[in-house]
């Protein structure tokens, strides 16, 4: 798919990869949405992309909300080509299935797997409703979905076992949801990322973030926002990349802990 010209939606794009895919998308001449929380720097991002960027601020649980959001960038711009969904993370923090403290909490699970897989699932599902209302390309395509599942979906460590559960559903469901969806001439893939520069960990000292990645082969160092966007972008404009979730992990293997 041409992403210049392209509509696209980036959740969590006032940060991090998301920012990074946003910006690198814009350059390339996408019209872009952000998607984040009110909270959030969303709107000053928005403002210094190029082209006609909006924002919208948005909680990913907030499932109807997400709906409606989806339904205003298909209306402003007229199409919508392109979803990317970062938004995820481990609702009550790393928990054994059981410890002295007791069994893991069970609603903290439950919230965990609303968050990543239920809301990567309701915005790709939504997402592809507006897609199916493109004309198609040359190729017969109408759009490209790209959830963010995690190299713990393969090698969860200990006390992530509501994360790897969610990341690895959102592996599964991206190969299903391309064969849902291939007769519409929507792709749908997922980026499985290591450790990289974001966040909290991008405020750690540099002693912590070379022990965090003392597993990865090479490049051994945290992975940079804008190598995520690399890979979106290569998904995007790459017809044969579909129903994958992709390893960016410098052949990093997660150990038990």
């Amino acid at each position: 798919m041409q992403i210049r010209d392209s509509v696209a939606i980036i959740v969590g794009g006032a940060s991090g990869m998301a920012r990074a895919t946003a910006e690198l998308l814009a350059e390339e001449g996408a019209r872009v949405a952000i998607f984040d929380l009110a909270s959030s720097k969303g709107e000053e991002v928005a403002g210094t992309l190029p082209g006609d960027a909006i924002f919208r601020a948005i909680d990913i649980m907030d499932y109807d909300g997400v709906g409606t959001a989806i339904e205003e960038v298909f209306g402003h711009y007229g199409a919508l080509h392109i979803g990317v969904n970062l938004a995820g993370g481990q609702i009550g923090g790393p928990a054994r299935t059981f410890s002295k403290k007791g069994p893991h909490d069970l609603d903290n699970f439950a919230k965990t797997l609303e968050l990543n897989t239920v809301g990567s699932f309701n915005f790709l599902r939504l997402c592809a409703e507006q897609m199916a209302k493109n004309e198609p390309n040359d190729d017969a395509e109408r759009g490209c979905v790209i959830s963010t599942a995690s190299i713990a979906a393969f090698e969860g460590q200990i006390g992530q076992v509501s994360y790897a559960a969610a990341k690895s559903a959102i592996a599964a469901m991206s190969f299903v949801a391309a064969r849902d969806l291939g007769n519409i001439g929507i792709r749908v893939n997922a980026i499985a990322p290591s450790l990289f520069n974001t966040g909290l960990v991008q405020q750690a000292p540099q002693e912590m973030k070379d022990a965090l990645v003392a597993g990865a082969a090479f490049p051994n160092r945290m992975g940079e926002p804008r190598e995520y966007a690399l890979l979106a972008k290569a998904i995007i404009e790459n017809p044969m990349l579909n129903g994958g979730t992709i390893r960016l992990d410098a052949a990093q293997r997660f150990g038990p802990r």
